[in-house]
């Protein structure tokens, strides 16, 4: 049945009431749910309740019930233009490291929409469960390690789609444009930051010095970014702040959660079983453990740029303050691989 009535339909903005998206655009909630009940009609599915919407700054997430159980669920994603590649780039990945991600039922790539089914349980479910633990999080980064690996030869593919490239060597301007723009930052902090610049360059020198391929980041790997769909099998999603970059830097986020949660002894043993994937490339297993650190501390940048991936329009207060917190994590920050 098609549910045209507004009456069915849940929408929750969370912290985000003043968001600008195009959810609230009739002509565009039209278009694109028109595109979704078309796509939904030609694979024989039903929808059986109410839509649910999330609205956000980065991006509108539309859940419709299509059966009874949990999981009877088909998943529809609108990304911001700065992150609209994401449709794209979530079929292609789909055909290139299939098991690893979901397989989109389709896709408008133009439009920056992506139709997709219910990949199953959320990590972070099983986590505050007590149903996963750190052994589960180094089985998880041992197979986006592999995936990652077999990305490398599609880098540049992967830009193409309009994933962003941030390339070691380039970080420095990013660092400079990101100091420059924003007011979180009064005249003395700026100066003091820029001061620092001269060790950045030498961080970056250092980090591509290793010669590692650039692949696939996908910048912000929390247990809520991972999908369990069966026991000791992860799939990996969400893919809007992806960057084409060092692969390493996409252990910062899941080695802070695991640091916080459990305690540092975890750290070596999922980096380990990250690094496993990385060898035959030339450096040795020390080099690579270093390399990984120069890259999760410059990961940092990734996540301080991330945050201005937004619908236009949208106030950048929050945006510049989470994006400030992760400059100053760039030289503030302890040595997160250390036990």
């Amino acid at each position: 049945m098609r549910m045209n009535d507004e009456r069915t339909t849940v929408v929750d903005r969370g912290r985000f009431p003043d968001a600008v998206t195009p959810w609230d655009d009739e002509e565009w909630r039209r278009d694109v749910l028109g595109w979704a009940e078309h796509v939904l009609a030609g694979r024989g599915l039903e929808e059986t309740g109410a839509r649910e919407v999330r609205v956000r700054p980065w991006s509108v997430l539309v859940r419709f019930r299509t059966g009874e159980g949990e999981r009877d669920a088909v998943w529809l994603k609108a990304g911001a233009p700065s992150n609209a590649f994401e449709a794209g780039l979530s079929r292609a990945l789909a055909d290139w490291v299939p098991g690893h991600v979901m397989t989109p039922l389709a896709v408008d790539a133009d439009r920056g929409v992506s139709l997709l089914p219910d990949g199953g349980p959320l990590f972070r479910g099983l986590v505050d469960a007590g149903e996963a633990g750190p052994e589960a999080w180094t089985l998880a980064l041992g197979q986006y390690g592999g995936m990652q690996r077999r990305l490398v030869p599609y880098a540049d593919r992967l830009a193409g789609l309009g994933v962003p490239r941030a390339r070691t060597r380039d970080l420095p301007d990013a660092f400079d444009a990101l100091v420059a723009d924003n007011p979180f930052f009064d005249a003395d902090e700026r100066a003091a930051l820029l001061r620092r610049r001269p060790r950045l360059v030498e961080l970056c020198a250092e980090l591509d010095a290793y010669g590692l391929p650039d692949s696939l980041d996908h910048c912000d790997l929390h247990d809520g970014q991972l999908l369990a769909p069966a026991p000791g099998r992860f799939t990996f999603f969400d893919w809007g702040d992806a960057s084409v970059a060092h692969p390493f830097g996409s252990l910062l986020v899941p080695v802070r959660a695991v640091r916080e949660a459990y305690g540092p002894e975890h750290v070596a043993p999922m980096v380990d079983a990250y690094l496993e994937h990385w060898t035959g490339l030339g450096p040795s297993p020390a080099e690579l453990r270093r390399a990984a650190r120069l890259a999760v501390r410059l990961a940092a940048l990734g996540r301080a740029g991330t945050w201005f991936r937004l619908f236009p329009g949208t106030p950048l207060g929050s945006s510049h303050d989470a994006s400030a917190y992760w400059v100053r994590e760039l030289f503030a920050a302890e040595d997160l691989l250390e036990p």
